[in-house]
């Protein structure tokens, strides 16, 4: 799927504005895009895994793999649609992510084994605020018959330095419902350090449920 371009540029730089009131220089934010839309973002590549924006040729592979693993993961999603596995729905999906991108809201993945390019899940880096806070919290799911053999903490790790070098970030969070031990693995794991605890955080599977959360600064070492 190639994306539109957007008007400009968003990469994120301080720059020294002389203050009216005082002799001193004080700081602004510019905001400009680091990634450049005029072609597709390219894949992300790591340690037997291969990131990449979603296109529609996935839909037949993506809606098979969703299904197989439907029992594996409604408990720790928010409740699927009725027509979520379907074309339609899909089609929907795509427009949502490339909006998003398009916004510097939210960039969407697919991870893919690199041996065969079989497809294994997906992860998402959403609700990215810039200004001062310069965050984004990512969620990813894996396909039953893939779990817990490395995948998906291989592609968390590939989308980290991505996250704080070309989309120049400084903060990602992540969240997941206490009792998902290996969801709490996966992110200690990867760097990510417990910060407290939100009681009915998010509406998961029907119930606002309590969750865990956790981040990553870029200066964190691990």
């Amino acid at each position: 799927m190639v994306l539109p371009a957007p008007p400009r540029s968003l990469k994120v730089w301080f720059a020294a504005r002389p203050d009216p009131r005082s002799a001193r220089p004080t700081l602004s934010m510019a905001f400009f895009r680091t990634v450049s839309f005029n072609e597709t973002i390219p894949g992300i590549t790591g340690a037997g895994v291969t990131l990449r924006a979603p296109h529609s040729g996935d839909f037949a592979e993506w809606a098979a793999l969703r299904e197989t693993s439907r029992d594996f993961l409604v408990p720790w999603e928010p409740t699927w649609p009725p027509d979520d596995l379907t074309r339609g729905a899909f089609r929907r999906r795509l427009k949502r992510y490339a909006e998003d991108q398009r916004s510097d809201l939210a960039y969407a993945f697919l991870i893919f084994r690199s041996e065969d390019n079989v497809m294994v899940g997906g992860l998402t880096l959403a609700n990215i605020r810039r200004g001062v806070a310069q965050a984004g919290s990512i969620g990813y799911w894996i396909g039953a018959p893939f779990a817990r053999k490395g995948y998906m903490t291989a592609a968390v790790r590939e989308l980290i330095p991505y996250s704080f070098t070309t989309l120049r970030l400084h903060r990602l969070e992540a969240a997941c419902i206490p009792d998902n031990t290996a969801s709490v693995r996966l992110l200690e794991k990867t760097g990510f350090r417990r910060e407290g605890y939100a009681r009915g955080y998010l509406c998961i599977n029907g119930i606002w449920q309590d969750h865990l959360l956790y981040a990553r600064l870029k200066d964190d070492i691990g």
